[in-house]
Protein backbone atom coordinates (compact mmCIF):
# COMPACT_ATOMS: atom_id res chain seq x y z
CA UNK A 1 0.00 0.00 0.00
CA UNK A 2 1.24 3.37 -0.83
CA UNK A 3 2.03 5.72 2.00
CA UNK A 4 -1.15 8.93 1.91
CA UNK A 5 0.82 12.11 2.11
CA UNK A 6 -1.28 13.98 4.74
CA UNK A 7 -2.89 16.85 2.77
CA UNK A 8 -1.63 19.79 5.14
CA UNK A 9 2.00 18.24 4.28
CA UNK A 10 0.69 18.93 -0.05
CA UNK A 11 -0.31 22.28 0.45
CA UNK A 12 3.03 23.43 2.29
CA UNK A 13 4.53 21.68 -0.26
CA UNK A 14 2.67 23.64 -3.32
CA UNK A 15 3.14 27.10 -1.51
CA UNK A 16 7.25 26.21 -1.54
CA UNK A 17 6.52 25.69 -5.55
CA UNK A 18 4.34 28.37 -6.39
CA UNK A 19 7.21 30.62 -7.52
CA UNK A 20 8.90 28.54 -9.79
CA UNK A 21 5.62 27.18 -10.97
CA UNK A 22 4.57 30.52 -11.78
CA UNK A 23 7.85 31.57 -13.58
CA UNK A 24 7.26 28.61 -15.83
CA UNK A 25 3.95 29.60 -16.44
CA UNK A 26 5.00 32.92 -17.52
CA UNK A 27 5.74 31.81 -21.32
CA UNK A 28 2.56 29.46 -21.57
CA UNK A 29 0.23 32.94 -19.88
CA UNK A 30 1.04 35.34 -22.50
CA UNK A 31 0.67 32.68 -25.48
CA UNK A 32 -2.69 31.87 -23.91
CA UNK A 33 -3.51 35.59 -23.50
CA UNK A 34 -2.94 36.33 -26.82
CA UNK A 35 -5.36 33.75 -28.19
CA UNK A 36 -8.22 35.01 -26.19
CA UNK A 37 -7.93 38.42 -27.57
CA UNK A 38 -9.55 37.80 -30.56
CA UNK A 39 -13.03 35.83 -28.16
CA UNK A 40 -12.91 38.78 -26.29
CA UNK A 41 -13.13 41.17 -29.09
CA UNK A 42 -16.56 39.02 -30.14
CA UNK A 43 -18.05 39.22 -26.84
CA UNK A 44 -17.78 43.21 -27.10
CA UNK A 45 -14.12 44.13 -25.71
CA UNK A 46 -12.70 46.65 -27.98
CA UNK A 47 -9.42 45.89 -28.65
CA UNK A 48 -7.51 48.98 -26.37
CA UNK A 49 -9.54 48.00 -23.46
CA UNK A 50 -8.27 44.41 -23.64
CA UNK A 51 -3.99 45.18 -24.46
CA UNK A 52 -4.17 48.29 -21.96
CA UNK A 53 -5.76 45.56 -19.08
CA UNK A 54 -3.83 42.51 -19.91
CA UNK A 55 -0.27 44.22 -20.52
CA UNK A 56 1.75 43.14 -17.38
CA UNK A 57 -0.85 40.81 -16.33
CA UNK A 58 1.02 37.78 -14.33
CA UNK A 59 -0.90 34.50 -13.33
CA UNK A 60 -1.44 34.02 -9.99
CA UNK A 61 -1.01 30.34 -9.54
CA UNK A 62 -2.15 29.99 -6.32
CA UNK A 63 -6.38 30.13 -7.45
CA UNK A 64 -5.83 26.46 -9.68
CA UNK A 65 -5.26 24.94 -6.07
CA UNK A 66 -8.45 26.36 -4.49
CA UNK A 67 -10.38 24.79 -7.50
CA UNK A 68 -10.87 21.80 -5.88
CA UNK A 69 -10.76 23.32 -1.97
CA UNK A 70 -14.32 25.03 -1.68
CA UNK A 71 -15.09 25.00 1.96
CA UNK A 72 -18.64 24.12 1.12
CA UNK A 73 -17.79 21.02 -0.02
CA UNK A 74 -14.82 19.77 1.37
CA UNK A 75 -15.93 21.32 5.61
CA UNK A 76 -18.34 18.98 7.82
CA UNK A 77 -21.27 20.50 7.82
CA UNK A 78 -21.28 21.38 11.49
CA UNK A 79 -17.84 23.40 10.70
CA UNK A 80 -19.38 25.37 8.22
CA UNK A 81 -22.38 26.53 9.88
CA UNK A 82 -20.69 26.98 13.28
CA UNK A 83 -18.67 29.82 11.75
CA UNK A 84 -21.38 31.18 9.52
CA UNK A 85 -24.58 31.51 11.68
CA UNK A 86 -23.25 32.06 15.19
CA UNK A 87 -24.69 34.80 17.51
CA UNK A 88 -21.80 38.06 16.22
CA UNK A 89 -23.44 37.27 12.52
CA UNK A 90 -26.96 37.67 14.18
CA UNK A 91 -26.31 40.61 15.86
CA UNK A 92 -24.45 42.14 13.28
CA UNK A 93 -26.86 41.45 10.61
CA UNK A 94 -29.56 42.97 12.80
CA UNK A 95 -27.55 45.65 13.37
CA UNK A 96 -27.34 46.44 9.57
CA UNK A 97 -30.46 45.55 8.78
CA UNK A 98 -31.89 48.40 11.07
CA UNK A 99 -29.53 50.76 9.48
CA UNK A 100 -30.63 50.21 5.77
CA UNK A 101 -33.89 49.36 6.60
CA UNK A 102 -35.48 51.63 4.17
CA UNK A 103 -34.10 50.13 1.17
CA UNK A 104 -34.41 46.72 2.26
CA UNK A 105 -37.65 47.36 2.32
CA UNK A 106 -37.69 48.85 -0.97
CA UNK A 107 -36.19 46.50 -2.43
CA UNK A 108 -38.63 43.93 -1.33
CA UNK A 109 -41.28 46.08 -2.50
CA UNK A 110 -39.73 46.09 -6.32
CA UNK A 111 -38.70 42.46 -6.20
CA UNK A 112 -40.63 40.16 -3.29
CA UNK A 113 -37.74 39.10 -1.32
CA UNK A 114 -37.91 39.84 1.96
CA UNK A 115 -35.26 42.00 4.06
CA UNK A 116 -33.70 39.09 6.23
CA UNK A 117 -33.16 36.43 2.83
CA UNK A 118 -31.57 39.49 1.27
CA UNK A 119 -29.19 40.30 4.53
CA UNK A 120 -28.58 36.78 5.06
CA UNK A 121 -27.18 36.47 1.73
CA UNK A 122 -25.05 39.60 2.42
CA UNK A 123 -23.73 38.49 5.65
CA UNK A 124 -22.54 35.28 4.68
CA UNK A 125 -21.04 36.41 1.46
CA UNK A 126 -19.04 39.24 2.66
CA UNK A 127 -20.03 39.89 6.80
CA UNK A 128 -22.06 42.83 5.74
CA UNK A 129 -19.35 44.50 3.89
CA UNK A 130 -16.62 44.01 5.85
CA UNK A 131 -14.83 41.27 3.76
CA UNK A 132 -15.01 41.69 0.15
CA UNK A 133 -11.96 39.81 -0.70
CA UNK A 134 -8.70 40.89 -1.84
CA UNK A 135 -7.33 39.13 -5.06
CA UNK A 136 -7.15 41.22 -8.61
CA UNK A 137 -10.21 39.75 -10.80
CA UNK A 138 -8.60 40.08 -13.45
CA UNK A 139 -5.32 38.27 -12.72
CA UNK A 140 -7.23 35.21 -11.10
CA UNK A 141 -9.50 35.11 -13.95
CA UNK A 142 -7.42 35.29 -16.63
CA UNK A 143 -5.15 32.64 -14.71
CA UNK A 144 -7.94 30.40 -14.69
CA UNK A 145 -8.52 31.19 -18.31
CA UNK A 146 -5.13 29.84 -18.82
CA UNK A 147 -4.73 26.93 -16.27
CA UNK A 148 -7.11 23.95 -14.91
CA UNK A 149 -10.27 22.79 -15.58
CA UNK A 150 -13.49 24.92 -16.24
CA UNK A 151 -11.06 27.16 -18.57
CA UNK A 152 -14.48 27.89 -20.70
CA UNK A 153 -16.49 29.24 -18.16
CA UNK A 154 -13.85 31.53 -16.41
CA UNK A 155 -13.00 32.96 -19.82
CA UNK A 156 -16.74 34.10 -20.21
CA UNK A 157 -15.86 35.78 -16.65
CA UNK A 158 -12.73 37.24 -17.59
CA UNK A 159 -14.46 39.13 -20.69
CA UNK A 160 -17.34 40.17 -18.56
CA UNK A 161 -15.04 41.62 -16.51
CA UNK A 162 -13.42 43.42 -19.09
CA UNK A 163 -16.56 44.79 -19.77
CA UNK A 164 -17.28 46.12 -16.18
CA UNK A 165 -14.32 48.18 -16.64
CA UNK A 166 -15.27 49.25 -20.53
CA UNK A 167 -18.85 50.09 -19.88
CA UNK A 168 -19.78 50.71 -16.50
CA UNK A 169 -16.72 52.80 -15.61
CA UNK A 170 -15.54 50.37 -12.82
CA UNK A 171 -11.11 51.26 -11.82
CA UNK A 172 -9.80 48.13 -12.29
CA UNK A 173 -8.59 48.22 -8.73
CA UNK A 174 -11.94 48.05 -7.19
CA UNK A 175 -12.25 44.47 -9.10
CA UNK A 176 -11.19 42.43 -5.98
CA UNK A 177 -12.82 39.33 -4.57
CA UNK A 178 -12.91 36.21 -4.27
CA UNK A 179 -10.20 33.57 -5.61
CA UNK A 180 -13.23 32.48 -8.33
CA UNK A 181 -13.90 36.10 -9.43
CA UNK A 182 -17.15 36.35 -7.33
CA UNK A 183 -16.93 40.13 -6.03
CA UNK A 184 -18.92 43.12 -3.99
CA UNK A 185 -20.77 42.95 -1.28
CA UNK A 186 -22.91 40.42 -2.19
CA UNK A 187 -20.17 38.72 -4.12
CA UNK A 188 -21.56 38.66 -7.68
CA UNK A 189 -19.62 36.63 -10.48
CA UNK A 190 -18.93 39.52 -13.54
CA UNK A 191 -21.46 37.75 -15.82
CA UNK A 192 -24.22 37.98 -13.43
CA UNK A 193 -22.95 41.40 -12.55
CA UNK A 194 -23.73 42.52 -16.54
CA UNK A 195 -27.14 40.51 -16.16
CA UNK A 196 -28.57 41.31 -12.70
CA UNK A 197 -26.80 43.84 -11.28
CA UNK A 198 -29.26 47.28 -10.42
CA UNK A 199 -28.64 51.06 -9.74
CA UNK A 200 -30.59 51.48 -6.97
CA UNK A 201 -29.16 54.47 -5.28
CA UNK A 202 -29.79 56.78 -8.31
CA UNK A 203 -26.45 57.80 -9.24
CA UNK A 204 -26.79 56.45 -12.73
CA UNK A 205 -23.89 53.46 -11.58
CA UNK A 206 -24.32 49.53 -10.88
CA UNK A 207 -21.83 49.57 -8.33
CA UNK A 208 -21.94 46.56 -6.18
CA UNK A 209 -18.56 47.79 -4.05
CA UNK A 210 -19.15 51.07 -2.23
CA UNK A 211 -23.04 51.06 -2.53
CA UNK A 212 -24.98 49.07 -0.05
CA UNK A 213 -28.19 49.80 -1.88
CA UNK A 214 -27.53 48.71 -4.98
CA UNK A 215 -25.82 45.12 -3.82
CA UNK A 216 -29.14 44.70 -1.73
CA UNK A 217 -31.42 45.09 -4.43
CA UNK A 218 -29.51 43.01 -7.10
CA UNK A 219 -29.03 40.49 -4.64
CA UNK A 220 -32.72 40.96 -4.24
CA UNK A 221 -33.40 41.27 -8.09
CA UNK A 222 -31.02 38.12 -8.50
CA UNK A 223 -33.21 35.92 -5.99
CA UNK A 224 -36.63 36.75 -8.14
CA UNK A 225 -34.93 35.76 -11.35
CA UNK A 226 -34.20 32.68 -9.34
CA UNK A 227 -37.89 31.60 -9.28
CA UNK A 228 -38.30 33.71 -5.53
CA UNK A 229 -41.95 33.02 -4.15
CA UNK A 230 -42.87 35.99 -1.57
CA UNK A 231 -45.87 33.22 -0.59
CA UNK A 232 -43.18 30.86 0.52
CA UNK A 233 -40.96 30.21 3.51
CA UNK A 234 -37.63 28.86 2.01
CA UNK A 235 -38.52 25.65 4.63
CA UNK A 236 -38.23 24.25 7.90
CA UNK A 237 -36.29 22.25 10.61
CA UNK A 238 -38.65 19.24 10.94
CA UNK A 239 -38.87 16.42 13.09
CA UNK A 240 -39.11 12.88 11.58
CA UNK A 241 -41.14 10.32 12.56
CA UNK A 242 -39.26 6.41 13.56
CA UNK A 243 -39.44 4.65 10.36
CA UNK A 244 -39.75 7.38 8.06
CA UNK A 245 -37.86 5.60 4.72
CA UNK A 246 -35.18 8.25 4.30
CA UNK A 247 -34.83 7.00 0.65
CA UNK A 248 -37.65 9.49 -0.02
CA UNK A 249 -34.71 12.43 1.27
CA UNK A 250 -33.40 14.46 -1.17
CA UNK A 251 -33.60 18.43 -2.28
CA UNK A 252 -35.23 17.36 -6.06
CA UNK A 253 -37.41 14.72 -4.61
CA UNK A 254 -40.14 17.00 -3.83
CA UNK A 255 -43.65 16.02 -2.32
CA UNK A 256 -46.79 18.07 -1.33
CA UNK A 257 -46.55 19.37 1.92
CA UNK A 258 -49.43 17.06 2.66
CA UNK A 259 -47.44 14.33 1.72
CA UNK A 260 -44.72 14.43 4.46
CA UNK A 261 -47.89 15.42 7.37
CA UNK A 262 -49.26 12.22 6.51
CA UNK A 263 -46.47 10.35 7.27
CA UNK A 264 -45.79 12.37 10.65
CA UNK A 265 -43.26 14.33 9.24
CA UNK A 266 -43.95 17.82 12.06
CA UNK A 267 -41.80 21.01 12.36
CA UNK A 268 -39.20 21.29 14.86
CA UNK A 269 -40.61 24.28 17.06
CA UNK A 270 -44.08 22.20 17.11
CA UNK A 271 -45.74 24.11 14.76
CA UNK A 272 -47.72 22.07 11.83
CA UNK A 273 -47.14 22.38 8.53
CA UNK A 274 -48.66 24.72 6.30
CA UNK A 275 -51.49 23.20 5.13
CA UNK A 276 -51.68 22.53 1.13
CA UNK A 277 -49.70 21.13 -1.45
CA UNK A 278 -46.70 23.23 -2.43
CA UNK A 279 -43.82 21.16 -3.23
CA UNK A 280 -40.98 19.99 -0.46
CA UNK A 281 -38.49 18.45 -0.41
CA UNK A 282 -36.49 16.44 2.68
CA UNK A 283 -32.68 17.28 3.19
CA UNK A 284 -30.31 15.45 5.61
CA UNK A 285 -27.41 17.08 5.57
CA UNK A 286 -25.65 15.18 7.88
CA UNK A 287 -27.67 11.81 7.51
CA UNK A 288 -30.74 10.20 9.68
CA UNK A 289 -29.35 11.24 12.75
CA UNK A 290 -28.67 15.14 11.86
CA UNK A 291 -31.12 18.09 11.72
CA UNK A 292 -33.64 17.46 8.91
CA UNK A 293 -35.28 20.14 6.89
CA UNK A 294 -38.24 20.64 4.12
CA UNK A 295 -37.28 22.75 1.62
CA UNK A 296 -39.74 24.23 -1.15
CA UNK A 297 -38.44 26.07 -4.14
CA UNK A 298 -37.17 29.15 -2.26
CA UNK A 299 -34.69 27.08 -1.35
CA UNK A 300 -33.48 26.16 -4.67
CA UNK A 301 -33.35 30.22 -5.35
CA UNK A 302 -30.60 30.33 -2.91
CA UNK A 303 -29.41 27.12 -4.16
CA UNK A 304 -28.22 29.05 -7.42
CA UNK A 305 -26.46 31.88 -5.72
CA UNK A 306 -23.91 29.38 -4.82
CA UNK A 307 -24.23 25.59 -5.93
CA UNK A 308 -24.04 23.79 -2.79
CA UNK A 309 -26.61 22.50 -0.08
CA UNK A 310 -25.08 23.70 2.35
CA UNK A 311 -24.33 27.20 1.45
CA UNK A 312 -28.04 27.18 1.30
CA UNK A 313 -28.48 26.51 4.10
CA UNK A 314 -26.50 28.62 6.22
CA UNK A 315 -28.19 31.73 4.19
CA UNK A 316 -31.63 30.34 4.93
CA UNK A 317 -31.02 29.44 8.52
CA UNK A 318 -29.44 33.06 8.83
CA UNK A 319 -32.04 34.38 7.71
CA UNK A 320 -34.27 33.09 10.40
CA UNK A 321 -32.03 33.83 13.13
CA UNK A 322 -32.50 37.23 11.65
CA UNK A 323 -36.12 37.15 12.18
CA UNK A 324 -35.70 36.45 16.01
CA UNK A 325 -35.51 32.53 15.23
CA UNK A 326 -33.29 30.41 17.35
CA UNK A 327 -30.45 27.86 17.13
CA UNK A 328 -31.11 24.49 15.64
CA UNK A 329 -33.57 22.53 17.72
CA UNK A 330 -31.78 19.01 16.69
CA UNK A 331 -27.84 18.91 17.01
CA UNK A 332 -25.51 17.80 14.52
CA UNK A 333 -24.12 14.39 14.83
CA UNK A 334 -20.90 14.71 16.42
CA UNK A 335 -19.32 14.23 19.58
CA UNK A 336 -16.85 17.61 18.43
CA UNK A 337 -18.69 20.25 17.58
CA UNK A 338 -17.87 23.18 15.55
CA UNK A 339 -16.59 26.79 16.79
CA UNK A 340 -18.12 30.18 16.23
CA UNK A 341 -15.68 32.82 15.54
CA UNK A 342 -15.36 34.20 19.01
CA UNK A 343 -14.17 30.45 19.86
CA UNK A 344 -11.74 30.44 17.26
CA UNK A 345 -10.11 33.71 17.95
CA UNK A 346 -10.05 32.22 21.12
CA UNK A 347 -8.73 29.06 20.09
CA UNK A 348 -6.00 31.26 18.35
CA UNK A 349 -5.42 33.77 21.15
CA UNK A 350 -4.53 30.13 22.97
CA UNK A 351 -2.17 28.96 20.36
CA UNK A 352 -0.41 31.92 20.59
CA UNK A 353 0.05 32.12 24.10
CA UNK A 354 2.00 28.28 23.69
CA UNK A 355 4.39 30.04 21.35
CA UNK A 356 2.98 29.42 17.80
CA UNK A 357 2.64 32.12 15.41
CA UNK A 358 -0.79 32.34 13.94
CA UNK A 359 -0.82 35.90 12.63
CA UNK A 360 -3.52 37.90 14.07
CA UNK A 361 -6.24 36.05 15.92
CA UNK A 362 -9.09 36.98 13.58
CA UNK A 363 -11.14 33.75 13.57
CA UNK A 364 -10.31 32.61 10.34
CA UNK A 365 -8.87 29.05 10.01
CA UNK A 366 -5.94 29.38 7.88
CA UNK A 367 -2.61 27.39 7.15
CA UNK A 368 -0.68 28.77 9.89
CA UNK A 369 -3.76 28.36 12.30
CA UNK A 370 -4.50 24.77 11.21
CA UNK A 371 -0.30 23.98 11.24
CA UNK A 372 -0.06 25.31 14.53
CA UNK A 373 -2.92 23.48 16.18
CA UNK A 374 -1.93 20.30 14.66
CA UNK A 375 1.68 21.38 16.69
CA UNK A 376 -0.63 21.68 19.90
CA UNK A 377 -2.76 18.65 19.38
CA UNK A 378 -0.05 16.49 19.73
CA UNK A 379 1.70 18.30 22.42
CA UNK A 380 -1.87 17.47 24.19
CA UNK A 381 -2.49 13.97 23.27
CA UNK A 382 -4.84 14.77 20.76
CA UNK A 383 -5.55 13.82 16.86
CA UNK A 384 -3.29 15.96 14.81
CA UNK A 385 -5.41 16.48 12.42
CA UNK A 386 -5.88 20.56 12.39
CA UNK A 387 -9.33 20.72 12.78
CA UNK A 388 -10.37 23.74 14.99
CA UNK A 389 -13.29 22.04 16.93
CA UNK A 390 -14.41 22.04 20.38
CA UNK A 391 -12.92 19.36 21.87
CA UNK A 392 -8.87 21.05 20.58
CA UNK A 393 -10.49 24.64 22.01
CA UNK A 394 -11.69 22.55 25.36
CA UNK A 395 -7.63 21.26 25.71
CA UNK A 396 -5.87 24.35 25.08
CA UNK A 397 -8.26 26.01 27.09
CA UNK A 398 -7.22 23.09 30.01
CA UNK A 399 -3.17 22.86 29.02
CA UNK A 400 -0.93 24.96 30.33
CA UNK A 401 1.07 27.41 28.17
CA UNK A 402 4.10 26.43 26.76
CA UNK A 403 7.16 28.58 27.63
CA UNK A 404 8.57 31.21 25.83
CA UNK A 405 12.16 31.41 24.78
Amino acid sequence: MRKRIPAHALLACAALALPAFAAQAAEPFAACLAQLRGPALKAGVSGATFDTHTAGLAPDMAVIGLLDAQPEFKTPIWDYMAGLVDDERVADGQAAMARWQAELQRAASRYGVDPATVAAVWGVESNYGRTLGGRPLLVSLSTLSCFGRRQAYFRGEFYATLKIIQDEGMAPERLTGSWAGAFGQTQFMPSTYLRLAVDFDGDGRRDLVDSVPDALASTANFLKRAGWNPALDWGYEVRLPAGLDAGVSGRKNKRPMSYWAQRGVARADGRPLPAGDAPAGLLLPAGRNGPAFLVTRNFDALYSYNAAESYALAIAHLSDRLRGGGPLVQAWPTDDPGLSRAQRRELQRLLIARGHDVGEPDGMIGARTRAALQAAQRELGLPADGRAGLKSLQALRAGQPKAVD
